[in-house]
């Protein structure tokens, strides 16, 4: 029988609970989960049923199509982005954490205890469906459980220039696989999406999301086109001409957020910095740093906000890279104390941080690097909370209804 060990070193889950009592334990367990991934019983293996969950994704960066759950729901309904795994012998570097069944009941389990009982999320009506041209939709728009996800451009630029890739990132190994761009057909889009939203009730909002294009009469322009493009042909489902939605893009320039926000219904722009700090962005995202640069990268945050509107303008940072080794801070709270003070800037500037959990990825440059600490990631979690609420900038477009994938947003839910 499989049991799960965690590092002798690791503060582990329910003192960590105790520690940060205003912070909610759901979100604390959904940082642990994503911290140290997920692996599955042949017992919780027994209970995925094909006909009712999610087991069938394609993003940028992958592409899966077997009998593994695409990723988790707890009790209280926080979504936990985090692709389970089956149980298999060998040793990693923090042990997965377990999910069985006991007392008829899916659950999780650390060190032969129960920590909550949890869920598969489930797919949606139009996953089994194919567009006119026979391609299934479920490959033209994955599904979480509240919004419709979309990846026209499923490659990155960065890779075809040496090692400008960011090196957190798996789409890294998926590059070197494919080498040639994927770009999603427009008329699968649409029908997709319309499809999609038949489905009554379920979705919040539409998003979209790839790799760098870097082509065009100005760097990123046809980038810029493409998503246009998409956006219009969505925007044909809403009566109104703004609809619930969300880009995270590159950097554009004051020009290219203006052709988005004039001639889409787009609401909502981000761009992820990744790393708060100016050499470790040009460590981490060289081909970021190469084209754009740390500073002028903000600057078109705060030129965004002009267009678009204080809090409808987020930029993302995995939580965590800034602790790699050599060239990281090399104590956590280093790292914690220098991602909230470059974190506040932002705020004060209308932009809102949102943290994603880094998970060190097996394809990614990075992929023999250490795991900061829960307490780490809470740490982080709790301070983006505190700037956000002290500097007003709502989040609506990126929280936990409309994204779920970051547990500083997660924590907006109790304001």
């Amino acid at each position: 029988m499989y049991i799960n060990k965690r590092n002798k070193e690791d503060i582990d889950f329910f003192r960590i609970s105790e520690k940060y009592p205003h912070i909610s334990r759901f979100i604390i367990l959904k940082i642990e989960l994503q911290r140290r991934g997920v692996v599955l019983s042949d017992q919780a293996l027994k209970r995925v049923n094909i006909e009712v969950h999610q087991t069938k994704q394609r993003s940028f960066s992958r592409e899966s199509e077997d009998n593994i759950p695409v990723s988790l729901m707890l009790r209280d309904g926080t979504m936990v982005v985090t692709r389970p795994t089956v149980v298999k012998k060998g040793k990693n570097k923090l042990d997965p954490i377990l999910v069985d069944v006991e007392d008829e009941k899916l659950v999780l389990k650390d060190s032969g205890e129960v920590l909550e009982e949890v869920f598969y999320w489930e797919k949606p009506d139009y996953y089994e469906k194919k567009t006119s041209r026979g391609i299934p939709m479920w490959q033209i728009a994955s599904a979480r459980p509240q919004r419709i996800d979309i990846n026209p451009y499923q490659f990155c630029d960065f890779w075809k220039i040496g090692k400008y890739g960011c090196k957190f990132c798996e789409i890294a190994s998926t590059y070197y696989k494919q080498k040639k761009p994927c770009i999603l057909n427009l008329d699968d889009i649409r029908e997709t999406v319309k499809e999609a939203l038949k489905e009554k009730g379920r979705y919040t909002s539409v998003f979209m999301t790839g790799g760098t294009c870097l082509s065009g009469n100005e760097l990123f322009d046809d980038e810029v086109d493409l998503y246009i493009k998409i956006l219009q042909e969505i925007g044909n489902n809403f009566s109104s001409f703004k609809f619930p939605s969300q880009l995270i893009g590159s950097a554009y320039s004051k020009n290219q957020l203006n052709r988005l926000y004039k001639n889409t219904g787009l609401m909502s722009y981000t761009a992820d910095l990744e790393v708060l700090d100016e050499k470790m962005f040009e460590w981490i995202c060289p081909g970021k740093a190469h084209y754009v640069g740390y500073n002028n990268w903000k600057e078109r945050l705060y030129q965004a906000v002009d267009i678009f509107g204080r809090g409808y303008v987020n930029t993302g940072i995995v939580s965590g890279i800034e602790l790699a080794s050599p060239n990281g801070f090399k104590i956590e709270e280093e790292g914690i104390r220098n991602t909230l003070l470059e974190a506040e800037e932002l705020f004060r500037n209308g932009v809102s941080v949102v943290s994603c959990v880094w998970r060190i990825a097996p394809g990614s440059i990075f992929a023999s690097q250490r795991q900061p600490s829960l307490d780490y990631y809470v740490q982080v979690a709790d301070g983006l909370n505190k700037l956000n609420k002290k500097y007003g900038v709502n989040n609506g477009m990126d929280d936990y209804r409309r994204c779920g994938n970051h547990p500083n947003t997660d924590l907006a839910r109790i304001w």
